[in-house]
């Protein structure tokens, strides 16, 4: 329940009145923008709700990964990293994990640095086992994770990669405790919500008002405005 309760603070706070600073917090495509308004046939305004609440999203996706490490940290005999390097560790040192909500999240770079980190923990802890969970991973599988990454072959004997499914497992000592989290979250969210107070002061997103109240003043099209308040000190830019 008071997982429940902090994801849901993360949803109250990533929904609650994006503005235009939060909205161009890191830079907006307006390139993209501008594709996905012709191939997609969608007026601007429209257009801009629907970043806004992509933005929210992705912000929400961090916090699920989140909610996942306390669950985990949660278990007898374990414990969460809370910026320590990792993200979960067995309270004796005998395991070190390192979790990604999805199995796509890397890149190769990120990858060969995530194999690095685990191997020194293994190398620094003997009897550590260390892990890549993959929550949302494109099989079941508890295997050793080796292979060729960036051109150099990576392999230790205790550095392993692991589906969500097997890893729960593996700390619950319960073969189907992802599946036992999965049936018991909706009647679990359903009692959370019970126990709160409704929450009726959650601010609308500001940020398509404010942009508008400027293309009043300035003339621009909405997009025009993003793009401009966003890359005038690019070349040619400042002509908009």
């Amino acid at each position: 329940m008071n997982c429940i309760e902090n994801l849901h603070k993360s949803y109250l706070r990533a929904k609650n009145n994006v503005s235009k600073k939060q909205f161009y917090k890191n830079k907006v495509d307006t390139i993209k923008l501008t594709f996905d308004a012709k191939f997609n046939d969608i007026n601007e305004d429209d257009l801009i709700e629907s970043e806004i609440l992509r933005q929210i999203d992705k912000s929400i996706n961090n916090s699920i990964g989140t909610f996942h490490e306390q669950i985990l940290g949660g278990i007898k005999g374990f414990e969460v990293g809370n910026l320590s390097g990792f993200d979960i560790k067995a309270n004796d040192d005998t395991l070190f994990a390192d979790i990604k909500n999805k199995h796509n999240t890397m890149n190769s770079s990120s990858a060969e640095a995530l194999f690095q980190k685990l191997a020194r923990y293994a190398d620094d802890y003997k009897k550590a086992k260390c892990y890549w969970v993959q929550i949302l991973a494109k099989g079941s599988f508890n295997e050793h994770w080796k292979g060729e990454i960036n051109g150099k072959e990576y392999s230790h004997s205790r550095v392993f990669k692991i589906s969500g499914d097997q890893f729960y497992s593996l700390l619950s000592g319960q073969d189907d405790a992802l599946f036992q989290l999965y049936k018991a979250l909706p009647e679990a969210i359903k009692d959370y919500l019970k126990s709160v107070e409704k929450v009726d002061n959650i601010e609308e997103s500001s940020a398509l008002e404010e942009i508008t109240s400027e293309t009043e003043k300035s003339k621009r099209s909405i997009l025009d405005q993003i793009t401009f308040e966003n890359y005038s000190y690019y070349l040619g830019f400042d002509k908009l």
